[in-house]
């Protein structure tokens, strides 16, 4: 045999070599069962925060696996609501730390980035990209998987279970009354600036309908969370304040985008265009103290189908829902919330058993099933379908239909965005929200004591909202940023 025949025969056994490898690979992650056995299940426990109908459809999914494919496979979940995701988060924390009194970390518990990043710098979160194959990954919506990817080495460390995001709502009813008057359309909402310039026309019409009363408008718009407004408006317009870079997290405060961050929601604060008066923006809907609102998808389901003034009177409204606004000129962005799943270092038949209790939970109807009772979005791309989800779950809630109708819509056509975790995430989450919304609360305050007390209202609020007022609030914004993230 001459020396060409020998390479091409080493060469093509090569080729066969690494396609069997290739296969033996597949079928590890589909067909091994890492130990396995019916004789001696393996039990797995969970901690959650689900509560109200979340936890009760959980536990019957809980009881459903472990009578069939848990039986079938040996594997028997056992699960524990922690209370709300801040005592969960606690817990865990604890657990990973070995605190006195702690409690043994289960073999999985669901986490938002914070906690699972602290999980992993500790070394106890596992990568689950080992109990998968590319197929199954790939029927999950890209950014949910991206999300779970926390440590430099790629891993998934979260798994998606139950995603939301946010949407907008608004009273129908107060809006076409005003809207008829002013000559405002909903169209108008769809940018910040325009829902600045909408919110400043509803004071001036409100103040109207009290002539004898001056300076008595009413707020248009509140949110939720203030965070996302800073941290999704920055990204949207190309400014993230917390990047990534050889490994290395940078803090970047560009000037111009925080400029156009205040402008939208400073400003029209201290103007009384936007408010915050009660926990959540839902109360202030319900009290009529504005009638436009941001919340998450979760959340829509307690807008109110009334308006009561006091006591003695209240009325009825109808609801709309609507997509959040972006700014002028960008591209829309929406922030991908939601806690995941993480699975805890044990040995593989457990780490195995977690995921495969994961797979069977996120398929395609059973968790539509579990997400739209309460306007979370389920994970699987062929999930996020409305006509699926509406021929899967009867409900008779219509501002739960019609959120499900606009997220979807959302997910499918926005950039999705969520922050990668860092030692200060938290921390830098809350001064971003906190500082904007405190400061502009405080001149609020201020402006409005001295315009009651007679002075002239735009004069006042000059004061507060002028560019020498924006540079000493942008340096001493800078300065807090920089503490809060340690960057």
């Amino acid at each position: 045999m001459n020396k060409k025949k020998i390479i091409v025969m080493i060469s093509a056994l090569c080729m066969i070599s690494a396609v069997f490898s290739g296969c033996g690979d597949s079928e590890k992650k589909t067909d091994k069962n890492y130990g396995l056995d019916v004789r001696k299940p393996a039990e797995i426990t969970i901690w959650h925060y689900y509560n109200g109908v979340q936890q009760e459809i959980f536990d019957k999914s809980v009881i459903e696996f472990n009578e069939t494919v848990g039986r079938e496979k040996g594997i028997v979940v056992e699960a524990y609501s922690k209370g709300s995701i801040d005592e969960l988060s606690a817990d865990v924390i604890a657990s990973v730390k070995q605190d006195v009194g702690a409690e043994k970390l289960p073999d999985m518990f669901a986490s938002y980035s914070e906690t699972a990043y602290v999980a992993d710098k500790l070394g106890v979160a596992v990568d689950i990209s080992e109990y998968f194959t590319e197929d199954e990954l790939e029927k999950y919506v890209d950014s949910y998987i991206e999300e779970g990817r926390i440590s430099e080495d790629g891993g998934i460390k979260i798994f998606p279970t139950a995603k939301s995001t946010e949407i907008m709502m608004l009273n129908l009813t107060d809006w076409e009354k005003f809207a008829s008057v002013e000559n405002v359309t909903t169209d108008d909402l769809s940018t910040w600036e325009g829902v600045v310039d909408t919110a400043g026309k509803y004071y001036k019409y409100t103040d109207s309908l009290t002539p004898d009363v001056q300076n008595d408008g009413k707020a248009f718009f509140g949110r939720d969370s203030v965070a996302n407004y800073m941290l999704v408006g920055a990204k949207q317009l190309g400014a993230e304040f917390v990047t990534q870079k050889d490994g290395k997290f940078i803090l970047d405060i560009n000037k111009e985008a925080v400029r156009r961050l205040w402008d939208n929601y400073y400003v029209p604060y201290v103007k009384g265009y936007f408010t915050v008066q009660s926990r959540f923006r839902s109360d202030d809907a319900k009290t009529g103290d504005i009638i436009a609102l941001i919340c998450s998808t979760t959340g829509a389901v307690y807008f109110p189908d009334s308006v009561t003034i006091d006591d003695d009177y209240s009325y009825p409204i109808e609801a709309l829902v609507m997509p959040v606004p972006d700014f002028e000129g960008t591209q829309p962005y929406l922030v991908q919330q939601g806690a995941g799943m993480v699975v805890t270092k044990s040995d593989m038949k457990h780490e195995y058993a977690c995921t495969v209790f994961l797979k069977w939970f996120t398929e395609t109807e059973r968790n539509i099933s579990f997400c739209t009772g309460s306007g979370y979005m389920p994970v699987q791309k062929s999930a996020n379908d409305i006509n699926l989800i509406t021929d899967t779950t009867a409900t008779e809630n219509q501002i739960l239909t019609d959120t499900l109708k606009v997220a979807i819509d959302e997910i499918n056509n926005y950039n999705l965005y969520t922050t990668k975790p860092f030692d200060n995430t938290a921390e830098t989450r809350n001064f971003l929200g906190d500082y904007i919304q405190d400061t502009a609360q405080d001149s609020y305050n201020k402006a409005y004591e001295r315009i009651h007390n007679g002075e002239d209202r735009e004069e006042v609020l000059e004061e507060y909202i002028s560019d020498k007022a924006f540079d000493k609030w942008y340096n001493e914004f800078s300065a807090g940023l920089h503490e809060a993230s340690g960057l």
